[in-house]
């Protein structure tokens, strides 16, 4: 019996383990040991693999304590080799943790170069970020389980998590300053052939792309101002310009208002007809003509338009990406950029995350090498100045962040000082009717004002000289910032209603 005991004993030892419930985490301890080894013998490997490694990349709590100790060691600038790393170990404490002096020797004795470290380094931090996938996995699995979590705030969790860990793994090497030149020559000599001058996507009006050379990739612009200024339909008469007119594929996302809204405001702007006849449907048959023959120009136009509310900056990076392989899109307009969130990630104020969502989108606009316009509210410090130049907005009355203007390129306002019942200028030239787009921060230009019509009524911004409105004369001489003065006032404009858009 005790013999038939000993054989099925014997016989269950023999038996392959079955590992297909059982996963070790990715791992590759003789990889480690070669690098660390090899860290020890060789003073110019660290330099190597300090962009790809940190302590928490190797899976051995050894190895993590002994490479701590080699990063101390090369940031103090002290010479890394058995002894040093050994004395920096039992300094604090962890020596006879990692395995004694014996474990450190053993290392270095294991390796006889440095001269596939970073290749090594590669390995560990492939298992590493394969761990780090498997955990954060893990969490997102055990939260979809619990019945008390809401699923949408789930995926918004898991996108935002998913998306710091891209960023922490992420690492763009440095470019010799030979194929950067050859780019910027092709960037001149597409300007100098274009006989606009223009580098970037063309904004529609004139004196604008003067002063911007068009919308450029990779940029961020900042379009703000107060409530009524004008912002959206500004925003709505550019994005007309370029995707119904240039057919030039862009997005917008609207968090303001929904997709149906958006496109009577476009049908009023590009059709000439009143926002609320639009509403109330009291057309008249010129106003029906006049859609059927200007509606054709919206349709097919490569505009892609999202409503979703209260969108997230991860949830836009996902869109963004889709947007540009699948249509080609070129550019980018957020309304507005206060109503974003960045859930998933917590924060002390609001103006922390407003500064997490502006730093998000102009790394997006680099990444996916486009334009992107967001649009921003002022906070009321404009109202509570007074005069022509205390109405201007400034770049510290953007609202609750103060980073919005450090990232982004270009900031512009919105300004109609009509509003503030200011109808002349310090010039004296007339301003009703008028809307000022003021270029406060230009990173690769020149800053300065640009004069525009506002068509309140068709929520419709125009370059003057389309109605010749740009041949007035200054009562008393002088010339507005950023426009040009010709002739005399053939065509005064009355005072427009100072209240809020028809709809």
């Amino acid at each position: 019996m005790a013999e038939q005991n000993n054989n099925q004993r014997r016989s269950r030892r023999q038996q392959p383990v079955n590992n297909t419930y059982g996963h070790l985490p990715p791992q590759a301890l003789e990889v480690e040991n070669a690098v660390l080894g090899a860290l020890m013998i060789d003073k110019d490997a660290y330099a190597i693999v300090c962009e790809l490694l940190y302590p928490e990349s190797f899976y051995d709590p050894r190895h993590q304590m002994i490479y701590t100790a080699i990063r101390d060691l090369n940031m103090e600038e002290k010479p890394v080799d058995v002894l040093t790393v050994t004395e920096r170990l039992a300094k604090s404490g962890t020596l006879e943790e990692v395995g004694g002096p014996g474990y450190v020797a053993e290392l270095s004795s294991k390796v006889a170069s440095s001269a596939n470290i970073e290749y090594h380094a590669q390995i560990i931090a492939q298992k590493s970020l394969a761990r780090q996938l498997i955990s954060f996995s893990s969490v997102i699995q055990t939260k979809a389980f619990d019945e008390t979590v809401d699923v949408e705030e789930l995926m918004q969790e898991a996108e935002g998590s998913l998306f710091e860990l891209s960023q922490r793994n992420m690492k763009k090497d440095y470019t010799q300053i030979n194929p950067v030149i050859e780019q910027a020559l092709k960037v001149i000599q597409a300007a100098a052939a274009n006989s606009d001058g223009l580098t970037g996507i063309s904004t529609g009006y004139y004196k604008l792309d003067d002063m911007t050379s068009g919308w450029q990739n990779s940029d961020l612009v900042i379009i703000a101002g107060r409530p009524a200024m004008g912002k959206t339909s500004f925003a709505l008469s550019m994005a007309k310009n370029i995707a119904a007119d240039s057919r030039v594929p862009m997005a917008f996302f609207s968090l303001e208002m929904s997709n149906v809204q958006l496109v009577n405001r476009l049908i009023s702007n590009a059709c000439e007809i009143q926002g609320s006849k639009i509403l109330n449907g009291q057309l008249q048959r010129d106003e029906w003509d006049r859609i059927d023959k200007h509606i054709n120009n919206l349709l097919d136009a490569p505009l892609y338009i999202d409503d979703t509310p209260g969108l997230s900056v991860f949830e836009l990076r996902t869109k963004a990406r889709r947007l540009v392989r699948e249509h080609g899109v070129k550019l980018i307009m957020i309304d507005y950029l206060q109503l974003m969130n960045a859930n998933g990630m917590r924060f002390g104020s609001r103006q922390e995350e407003v500064s997490t969502i502006s730093r998000s989108l102009k790394g997006l606009a680099k990444e996916l090498d486009i334009p992107i316009l967001a649009l921003s509210q002022l906070n009321r410090g404009v109202e509570g100045r007074e005069g022509i130049e205390g109405k201007r907005p400034m770049l510290s009355d953007l609202r609750e962040s103060g980073a919005i203007e450090q990232d982004a390129d270009m900031v512009l306002f919105v300004h109609r000082p009509e509003y503030y019942h200011i109808y002349q200028d310090e010039n004296g030239r007339d301003l009703r009717g008028m809307a000022q787009i003021i270029i406060a921060k230009h990173r690769k230009g020149a800053t300065g004002d640009v004069l525009l019509t506002f068509r309140g009524e068709f929520t419709r911004f125009e370059n003057p000289e389309d109605r010749n409105l740009d041949n007035r004369a200054p009562m008393d001489g002088g010339e507005i910032r950023g426009s040009r003065v010709n002739g005399e006032d053939n065509n005064p404009i009355p005072p427009m209603d100072n209240g809020p858009l028809p709809f």
